[in-house]
């Protein structure tokens, strides 16, 4: 299942792609927290908990249909979420009054039509993603970078998956074991440096740093397709590699620059994600 975040006028909305049912999954408790204009997540949550229970009382298929998936929730861990299909989110929406319901079922209708459109042609997901960051005030030097590391995480996750790593959990820590060989930080260090909790870390990297990173991620798909790690650790260790041909770059470009480029900036102004001069001291991390 592939996870993504659809924008709804500006209201995150979580989903799940199912490749082989080709069908999109949405987290309800997203959908009612729009069709009510809930002030939180609480709020949504005992919303649809009080919806539920009617909704089984009256025997209504909604709720029989009703099915969880895993999600990344606000704390950024992976929990089970409440989802419906397309088609149990519009009968949903009747079930909510709301005035937002009309321009919501035009939206649904939309995500759809551009997953399909993504599939024949998937270059306009590129072209989709590289409009979502341009709305977000990221110049397009960065976003250009930022659409090639999505491709190289892509192929670095495929070869994960052919090695038999699973999503979620090992993902994470064979990206933190690689991420701290080449930057000298764990992923939580790192978002700590730049001010983050759950946003995305990639999305608040400057063109070096998503170029060293990228570069770290490049490394360890070549080195696991042609060693073919056999268990957990042996990955793990291919990681580290991968981290510490990034690391060797990072440290040769630092000379010339005289600074760390391991940067604290983040996206609060997109436009600085650029690196410059500064007066920032090289820290000692070997």
């Amino acid at each position: 299942m592939e996870t993504k975040l659809q924008l709804f006028n500006e209201k995150q909305i979580r989903t799940s792609w199912n490749a082989n049912e080709e069908e999109w999954y949405f987290s309800v408790v997203d959908v009612v927290a729009v069709l009510t204009d809930s002030a939180n997540y609480q709020t949504a949550r005992n919303y649809w908990k009080v919806l539920k229970n009617r909704l089984i009382a009256e025997g209504n298929e909604t709720v029989t249909n009703c099915n969880q998936l895993k999600m990344p929730a606000a704390d950024g861990k992976m929990r089970m979420t409440d989802v419906l299909s397309t088609k149990g989110i519009l009968r949903l929406v009747q079930s909510i009054p709301s005035p937002k319901a009309e321009p919501f079922k035009m939206w649904l209708a939309q995500v759809g039509s551009e997953r399909l459109d993504e599939i024949a042609d998937p270059e306009k997901a590129f072209h989709r993603g590289a409009e979502f960051y341009r709305q977000k005030g990221y110049s397009d030097a960065w976003i250009n970078q930022r659409m090639q590391t999505i491709q190289a995480r892509k192929k670095l996750t495929d070869e994960w998956r052919e090695r038999g790593i699973e999503d979620g959990k090992e993902y994470a820590i064979l990206t933190n074991e690689m991420t701290k060989a080449w930057s000298g930080k764990t992923v939580r260090q790192y978002k700590e440096l730049k001010g983050l909790k759950k946003e995305s870390l990639r999305d608040n990297m400057t063109d070096i740093e998503l170029a060293l990173n990228m570069l770290a991620e490049v490394t360890t798909t070549a080195i696991s397709a042609q060693e073919k790690p056999a268990t957990f650790e042996e990955s793990r260790k291919v990681a580290k590699r991968g981290g510490g041909v990034a690391k060797d770059a990072r440290k040769s470009v630092e000379k010339q620059l005289g600074q760390t480029v391991v940067s604290p900036l983040n996206a609060k102004n997109a436009q600085q994600l650029t690196t410059k001069k500064g007066d920032r001291d090289i820290p000692d991390d070997e």
